[in-house]
């Protein structure tokens, strides 16, 4: 027994150097060589190898992907896709006036509301212009503002309010908005607005020539409004709530019915049509808001979108999702430009004729058309092999545009067309 447990000593101690002890190296370089214990120079191999950098790099990428692979589906949860019917904001307007500005404002003459706004103003304030006196006011501007009056807001909450010039001002920074009611859409006042302004542009103007970062004529005011009305929700009305779906989709419907029932049984929730979901709660508000907010953190696995393909006539963006494909087919698209130059000559009249050098324009118009080769493009199943073939025409963006139209019209691209 005394002689197992020295050996077992000994054998620890020679499993590895001693700290601040660096391993002898093979003459090979295959591994590391230990000390024996009998002190002759004679090594004990170890049983394990020093990698080079490139196969330790190489191990660890495999790895990776391994996991990677093996890693769940991308899951959502039902907060990110669905929302409870009559939870929701609601759109405030009002019309306001902006005053403080360094010469900048509406020019009533033109602007006529905005003398009227500020003479209806003054009125309330017991002050009473004389008939007929006409105002010239540089440094005001009429506006309109907006806000978004959020579920559940209460009396004394503040909210950002977003302010447009409605005349021709050529700038409001550095304006103050006065008191302005801000209505709903039945008429009522829901909050009250005021506060300076918030301009993110700048610009200068001088000896004809101007300089402007931005947009002058619009502006925010973080907190700028104090909600004065509350509006009523269904939240705590009936024994069931309504689930709606950012977008219709039947899959997305059935998966969040299923997670439901399988969190609180079955019967729970029913999927009624591919945008709604109808969930039995409990009746009392305290019970009701631990269920939802226990529900909207359920996870459910993540849907495959419909193939679409989003085109910006304006711009010329093109944005298209991972589910289109392409089939194959043939394109031939060309160039069609016209150039016009104008060249400035100069017209001498004959001697002794009486009449006048003038200058005149010769005007050269040229029309070219670039013969359009034909293409053939290969059948793609993922979204990178469509993004190169689309690539491989070398047309423009606008270009693309009537390419993938044509192409959606010969039926060889398997998605809805989205022109915004």
């Amino acid at each position: 027994m005394h002689d197992s447990k020295n050996h077992h000593r000994t054998a620890c101690q020679h499993s590895s150097p001693a700290v601040g002890e660096r391993p002898f190296l093979s003459p090979s370089g295959s591994g590391p060589v230990l000390p024996s214990p009998t002190g002759r120079g004679a090594g004990v191999r170890a049983k394990f190898r020093i990698l080079p950098h490139s196969l330790l790099a190489r191990c660890l990428a495999i790895l990776c992907a391994a996991v990677l692979c093996a890693a769940p589906a991308h899951a959502l949860r039902i907060k990110e896709v669905a929302a409870v019917e009559g939870v929701r904001s609601n759109a405030l307007t009002g019309f306001g006036l902006v005053v403080g500005l360094d010469g900048t404002g509406d020019q009533t003459t033109q602007m006529p509301y905005t003398s009227q706004g500020m003479a209806n103003y003054l009125q309330q304030l017991g002050i009473s212009l004389p008939a007929g006196s006409a105002m010239q006011l540089k440094n005001v501007a009429a506006v309109l503002v907006t806000a978004q009056l959020p579920a559940f807001a209460r009396p004394g909450q503040a909210i950002d309010v977003s302010v447009s010039s409605v005349g021709n001002a050529k700038s409001l920074k550095g304006g103050t908005l006065i008191a302005t009611p801000l209505k709903g859409a039945d008429g009522e006042v829901y909050a009250l607005a005021q506060g300076n302004l918030v301009i993110a542009g700048a610009g200068a103007a001088a000896g004809g020539s101007k300089v402007q970062v931005n947009h002058l004529s619009a502006g925010r005011i973080p907190g700028g409004a104090q909600v004065e009305r509350i509006v009523e929700t269904p939240l705590q009305q009936g024994e069931a709530v309504t689930l709606g779906l950012q977008s219709s989709d039947f899959q997305t419907a059935r998966r969040v019915a299923q997670a439901i029932n399988t969190r609180f049984g079955d019967g729970v929730a029913q999927a009624l049509d591919g945008r709604t979901v109808r969930v039995t709660a409990p009746t009392t508000p305290n019970e009701r808001v631990s269920f939802l907010a226990e529900l909207e953190e359920l996870p459910i696995d993540a849907t495959k979108p419909s193939a679409k393909v989003v085109i910006n006539s304006r711009t010329g963006s093109i944005a298209l999702n991972q589910a289109v494909t392409l089939g194959p087919v043939a394109i031939a698209h060309g160039n069609l430009s016209i150039s016009i130059s104008s060249t400035p000559t100069v017209s001498q009249p004959n001697p002794m004729s009486g009449g006048q050098t003038t200058v005149t324009e010769k005007t050269n118009i040229q029309i070219r058309s670039e013969p359009g080769m034909l293409i053939e493009l290969p059948p793609s199943a993922q979204l990178s092999d469509v993004v190169r073939a689309i690539n491989s025409l070398g047309a423009t963006p606008q270009d693309l545009l009537a390419i993938l139209q044509a192409i959606k019209a010969a039926g060889a691209l398997q998605a809805e067309l989205e022109v915004i």
